[in-house]
């Protein structure tokens, strides 16, 4: 068994060792109208062999004749980024968020790498937000600080708005909801720009500020750290540390460490994953800033902070879930446990496709050819074949995968019983609105901000497979596996909305307002003061 494995990960590694050159030529050569036609039969079949509620939001009439009506517009040879173009918006109609597909970009060599590595490009600095309809600076990790506040009027000639047009009509959110798309175009705009336009050297940008235009160019220039020293320059020897400053130097390290995985610390953003203060004076008022429920040991922040909130008998807690992606079930339901004190089912019955969903995705023909290999030797392994067996059942004609959520959940004996605000916007999606959700059907907490990107009766996410189309080299990405709460709401297609909405504009943002936080402090202080 152990030779046949190695065996088999030679042959798979040799296989994958494909000409980046030719791949490079391959996918900015123009592909005939037969070839790209086939990639849209695959990757509809796909779609419908995977994914569990495909139909969910669009009927099965609407898309057959979506993907017919793409075969028919494809009249002329055309390129793997233009044929991007043409898919995405028909992949975007089945409004199902959690379905991405990629665009095609340039491989490089170990040495292109490298020397890539040694430059920024100025552009990817800036961060953007949309709102009012018009794309914005709201903050730069750059040195250049003059665009903050200012609209993004054109790039290469090319009118911002149309741009954000295009890029809003190339993804979806869940079902029928539409504030996922402004706030993730303004997360995401360079990611947009680069599957739009690939790699640029130089960029122009013309701003708007008040009723004046001034343009700036944007270029791939050497990182500051890679900018040499003149060895001319006497070098600073440093002092030699005592033993007991090596020791405290390696404990206080130590302690770092520990606090960057408890937070989950984002290097490239040098930002936590999860945040617990208090604000004012005393201990009335928590708030918590969760950005992503991913990286990080989550249990031991979780623990504490509700510890703290329990010893101080805190009143209020704030739960900030803007710009919150989601992540791991595991992490929500924990919790979850501390916001309740009832018994609860996390997860209504799972639906999948397949008896082996995890085998579906590890044999994805677009994933890295590591999994592939776990994924072709679990196919040889009984044991691991009959455990995924097991865990699945049939009912009423459909499968569904059992997970440990579906069953009665116990809360945490230092559950939170105090007051709970929670505030989201579209950026709120996938594994934070499932939470969302729990805490709206339980009427568990006042929700201010924006309707979820995510929607409240769940999504079809788990674990995902990836197909890669043999002609055009796009990949899609597509869920295997339907998770939801064990409550719905009418009309479906719809996040978890707000009590008290309250939409951003570019004036709170120049002002450094939070309207939806300052709301929330007014609203305490009124109820105090009665």
């Amino acid at each position: 068994m152990k030779k046949q494995g190695l065996l088999l990960i030679v042959l798979m590694l040799l296989m994958s060792c494909g000409s980046i050159k030719k791949y490079n030529e391959h996918i900015t050569q123009l592909h005939s109208v037969e070839d790209l036609r086939r990639d849209v039969d695959k990757v509809y079949k796909q779609l419908q062999q995977n994914h569990p509620k495909l139909y969910q939001y669009t009927t099965k009439e609407v898309l057959d004749f979506k993907f017919d009506s793409l075969k028919t517009a494809i009249t002329a040879p055309i390129t793997s980024r233009d044929f991007y173009k043409k898919l995405s918006p028909v992949v975007a109609q089945i409004k199902q968020g959690h379905i991405s597909l990629g665009s095609v970009s340039k491989r490089y060599t170990k040495k292109e790498k490298k020397a890539l590595k040694t430059r920024k490009f100025e552009f990817y600095d800036l961060d953007f937000e949309y709102l009012d309809d018009k794309l914005w600076v709201v903050g730069t990790k750059g040195k250049d600080s003059t665009v903050i506040g200012n609209e993004v009027f054109k790039i290469d000639n090319e009118l911002a708005t149309d741009l954000a047009k295009q890029y809003k009509t190339q993804f979806a959110s869940d079902g029928y909801n539409q504030t996922l798309h402004n706030r993730a175009l303004g997360n995401s705009f360079s990611i947009f720009y680069y599957k739009d336009k690939g790699f640029l050297d130089s960029l122009k940008i013309e701003f708007k500020q008040k009723d004046s235009l001034f343009t700036k160019t944007f270029r791939r220039i050497l990182k500051d750290d890679k900018v040499k020293k003149n060895d001319s320059i006497a070098r600073i020897v440093a002092k030699k540390s005592t033993k007991e400053e090596k020791q405290q130097n390696r404990l206080e390290a130590k302690k770092k460490r520990k606090e960057h995985k408890k937070r989950g610390y984002i290097a490239s953003k040098k930002e936590y994953t999860r945040n617990f203060d208090f604000i004012g004076t005393d201990s009335a008022v928590a708030y918590m800033k969760i950005r992503a429920f991913s990286n990080g040991n989550y249990k031991k922040f979780y623990k504490e902070s509700f510890k703290v909130l329990d010893s101080l008998k805190t009143k209020n807690l704030i739960l900030d879930l803007r710009d919150n992606g989601g992540g791991r079930i595991a992490e929500v339901d924990y919790l979850y446990s501390y916001l309740t004190d009832n018994e609860y089912v996390f997860l209504a019955p799972v639906e999948v496709n397949s008896r082996f969903p995890y085998l579906k995705y590890l044999l994805s023909n677009g994933n890295p050819t590591v999994l592939k290999v776990f994924g072709v030797l679990s196919t040889i392994e009984p044991a691991t074949l009959a455990f995924q067996y097991l865990k699945t059942k049939k009912k009423d004609g459909k499968i569904y995968f059992k997970m440990k959520y579906n069953k009665i959940r116990k809360p945490k004996n230092l559950n939170y019983k105090g007051q709970l605000y929670v505030i989201t916007n579209g950026n709120s999606f996938s594994a934070s609105s499932l939470l969302s959700t729990h805490l709206k059907a339980n009427n568990r907490a006042v929700f201010v901000g924006e309707e979820t990107g995510g929607a409240y009766n769940g999504c079809v996410a788990g674990i995902y497979k990836i197909y890669e189309m043999p002609t055009s080299k796009l990949k899609i990405r597509m869920g295997l596996m339907q998770i939801e709460a064990p409550y719905k709401q009418t009309p479906d297609g719809y996040g978890v909305k707000p009590d008290i909405e309250i939409l951003p504009n570019i004036e709170d943002r120049n002002l450094h307002k939070d309207p939806e936080l300052d709301w929330i402090l007014n609203t305490i202080n009124t109820n105090e003061k009665l």
